[in-house]
């Protein structure tokens, strides 16, 4: 394929250098078949050495520069972006910075700097000390590390690796565009530490983050930068700190753009994503960046009012209209039409993938065993960077040279509409029949007091959220029973026999709720997927969770129903093992779409409204096989809040009232847990207590139990777990650790609506730490009790 985004349609001031009439605003940085998964892996397991974790970086960098050209992205006008990351984008940004908090400042070497171990501490944690907290990028499942900042943090230039990456990429021939998260959102996604006075906010800190950025972008058009990509999604997002962040972004891009082009800075791309850009374009748009990028896949066109189109004159307007947060073909006729009224309201007009790429698999190459129809109605990353580039083609040779492609589009879009499977009359009837009883439970005393008598626990009763472990051998099993060398009974035999260890594991351990430990399972999503009618899975659909974690996205494309049961084989044979209670594991309808690819034509609610009524059937059938509690677990449930607060209600409606489809048919001695985790939870309070459930498990030991004061003054009153112990770190916590936690969490809850539990699941730590932590976990748990009891507590 030629290249073909090589300027834009109008030119920008006579000083500026064009910005590329195509482009997109990142790429999947995992590698098409995990390679930097792998490399990490192989680098913190002591397999390699930091010199081979480097190259293997760089060869992946320049694979994806020569793919992207190929793609149709010029190399050499900044098309190609260049926002690698070795873990999270938002710690490159504050090792940038070198903002690291008073309580991680061992990571730093004898001259000051971050070598690559105190990297992954900060990412990952050490034998001493806890990592940063982990939280939800936006409304995403992607996983971003929270910056801690004070009065007294040390913010200067402390890293130029973004700068050594492009000199790498300009030796092999390619000009790529730098892209760092803009300094306003690293403020906003940033939280006070813990020894920052009352009061303190990071956006006090902007001055000095700006003098940073400055002098980065300095040393970034001293290597020969031409444009610079400055991500500031945090600008779309109502929130309290709205106005303030407006104001910090006027101040912040009125600094940086004051600089000379060329002899002191880049030109400078400010990209808004994940909604629509509302009041930050306006205020961009009086600044002097030379463009500005918005999501018109989430939003719409601005509105052009006389002063903003006198600021946008020497700027251009990236439109994104290429979803780069979902994998269905771009609509290219809609897409054309909006670029040409853009064209005919705005000095210049480029066209862009609406978000990073980093959000979808590599490439449909890799997925042969995909349905061709099903195929065709897709649209992987590579395959939008070649829609881009016939976006790009049309806008400035005019779209009648692309009507062909257009009109395939266009066919493409109508077979969707017309597939079997798509609508089903059987699911739609059972929807509309829905009355409000089904959304409602008996009175939560009268369901308590039922279910302490079934359940007889002791105070804060030990448990874990679900999966435990996944060896190899378990993997091995469920790949050789694809590939027909186990047969369904032979696989079957293989987990009743790893399940039969974790439920001894446990007893061993003394937890009081058993878990069947979920080996079947590759993901808590995509086996639900497996069994659900409406969803496809990949074989290949990999994409970066946090860190070195990939998960494979179903694509939920049709209506959804449920041919059988799914788990009550599993959780029956559990139970069988044990005479303690045994909670049954399912996945909630939000969590089922936060991590799928979800079909498009129909409004969120109504999707999720199926994927309920398919659980509230598992639900059933798990009761009538004696299982006493049913976790639903709803990680996502704080995820998918949308960005802007007019939307919010709907959401929150919607979403509360599929856990409530799902949960709600059981008899009130049948405990319903749910569990949430890696979100900041303020926002969703009042949710959280409307899904009704019996018992909540929720994330709190990176942030240290912060949610549990938003759950007292909300008035929260049925069971809590806070977790006490970090899955998502190799480190082991200690049990004096976790006895400080639970006993902090009772300053907030009683112990006997108190539980102790892990943050999440344990499939991705191995066996050794998992049983070192679990015994400290109930160690703490017992020595609290036996504290407790000592006093008549």
């Amino acid at each position: 394929m030629t290249n073909t985004t090589t300027s834009t349609t109008t030119a920008t001031d006579p000083g500026t250098k064009q910005f590329p009439s195509g482009t997109i605003l990142g790429y999947p940085r995992i590698g098409p078949r995990r390679e930097l998964k792998k490399a990490l892996e192989s680098y913190w397991s002591g397999r390699t050495d930091a010199e081979q974790l480097r190259s293997a970086a760089a060869d992946l960098r320049r694979s994806t520069a020569d793919r992207l050209t190929r793609l149709g992205l010029d190399p050499v006008s900044g098309a190609i972006p260049g926002g690698f990351s070795l873990y999270d984008q938002v710690l490159d940004a504050a090792v940038t910075l070198g903002a690291v908090p008073e309580r991680l400042s061992g990571v730093r070497g004898p001259d000051g700097g971050i070598d690559l171990d105190g990297y992954f501490s900060l990412a990952r944690g050490n034998a001493d000390t806890a990592p940063l907290e982990m939280t939800k990028w936006f409304d995403t499942n992607y996983h971003y590390l929270v910056p801690e900042l004070s009065p007294d943090t040390d913010i200067r230039l402390g890293s130029t690796a973004i700068v050594d990456q492009f000199r790498e990429a300009t030796a092999d021939g390619v000009t790529t565009r730098p892209v760092i998260v803009g300094p306003v959102t690293f403020l906003l996604l940033s939280k006070a530490a813990d020894d920052a006075p009352s009061g303190f906010r990071p956006l006090d800190r902007l001055g000095d983050v700006v003098a940073a950025y400055r002098r980065l972008l300095a040393r970034l058009a001293e290597a020969g930068a031409e444009w610079v990509q400055l991500d500031e999604p945090g600008l779309v997002v109502d929130g309290p700190n709205s106005t303030a962040a407006l104001g910090a972004a006027r101040t912040a891009y009125a600094e940086l753009g004051a600089a000379p082009i060329g002899a002191e800075r880049p030109a400078i791309f400010a990209s808004l994503q994940y909604a629509d850009a509302g009041d930050a374009f306006a205020v961009l748009a009086r600044t002097p960046v030379e463009a500005i990028g918005i999501d018109l896949v989430r939003g719409d066109v601005p509105d052009l009012t006389s002063d903003v189109v006198s600021g946008l004159a020497g700027k251009t307007v990236v439109a994104g209209l290429v979803d780069g947060h979902n994998v269905w073909r771009t609509d290219l006729a809609r897409a054309a039409g909006v670029l040409e009224r853009l064209a005919g309201l705005v000095p210049s007009v480029s066209v862009s993938t609406s978000t990073s790429l980093f959000h979808v698999p590599h490439t449909l190459d890799d997925e042969p065993s995909l349905p061709a129809a099903l195929k065709s109605w897709l649209r992987f990353a590579d395959e939008k960077v070649a829609e881009v580039a016939v976006l790009a083609r049309g806008l400035r040779d005019g779209f009648d040279t692309v009507r062909s492609e257009i009109e395939e589009a266009t066919e493409a879009g109508a077979s969707r509409e017309r597939a079997t499977g798509v609508r089903d009359g059987v699911v739609r009837g059972r929807l509309a029949g829905l009355a409000a009883g089904d959304f409602e439970r008996g009175d939560y005393a009268r369901r308590r007091l039922q279910q302490d008598r079934r359940l007889g626990l002791s105070p804060l009763p030990t448990t874990t959220i679900g999966s435990f472990p996944q060896t190899a051998e378990v993997r091995a099993a469920r790949g050789k029973l694809r590939t027909g060398e186990l047969s369904a009974d032979e696989y079957r035999d293989a987990m009743r026999a790893e399940i039969a260890r974790v439920v001894e594991l446990q007893h061993d351990l003394g937890l009081d709720v058993i878990v069947h430990g979920e080996p079947e399972r590759s993901d808590m999503v995509q086996y639900f997927a497996e069994n659900l009618d409406g969803f496809a899975t990949t074989a290949n659909g990999w994409v970066q969770s946090y860190g070195s974690r990939c998960t494979r996205p179903s694509i939920l494309w049709g209506d959804v129903s449920r041919p059988a049961p799914m788990t009550v084989p599993w959780a029956s044979y559990a139970a069988s093992l044990t005479e303690k209670p045994l909670k049954g594991m399912l996945t909630g309808p939000v969590t089922i779409l936060a991590w799928s690819f979800v079909r498009d034509d129909q409004p969120l609610g109504d999707t999720a409204r199926q994927v309920a009524l398919a659980l509230r059937d598992e639900v059933a059938d798990l009761e009538s096989a004696g299982i006493p509690i049913i976790q639903v677990d709803e990680p996502a449930l704080r995820e998918l809040l949308p960005l802007k607060a007019a939307d919010r209600p709907a959401y929150l409606d919607w979403s509360v009232g599929a856990f409530r489809l799902a949960t709600s048919g059981v008899a009130d001695a049948t405990s319903i847990h749910t569990h949430l985790c890696y979100s900041e939870f303020g926002e969703v309070i009042g949710a959280i207590d409307d899904l009704n459930a019996d018992v909540t498990s929720i994330e709190a030991a990176r942030s240290r139990m912060e949610v549990l004061s938003d759950l007292r003054a909300e008035g929260f009153s049925r069971g809590i777990g806070p977790g006490v112990y970090d899955i998502h770190s190799p480190r082991v916590p200690t049990t004096e650790e976790i006895t400080g936690l639970i006993r902090a969490a009772l300053e907030s809850a009683p112990a006997d609506r108190l539980w102790v539990n892990p943050d999440c699941g344990l499939k991705t730590r191995g066996y050794a730490e998992t049983r070192a932590a679990l015994e400290n976990l109930v160690g703490a748990a017992h020595a609290v009790r036996r504290t407790r009891a000592a006093v008549g507590a």
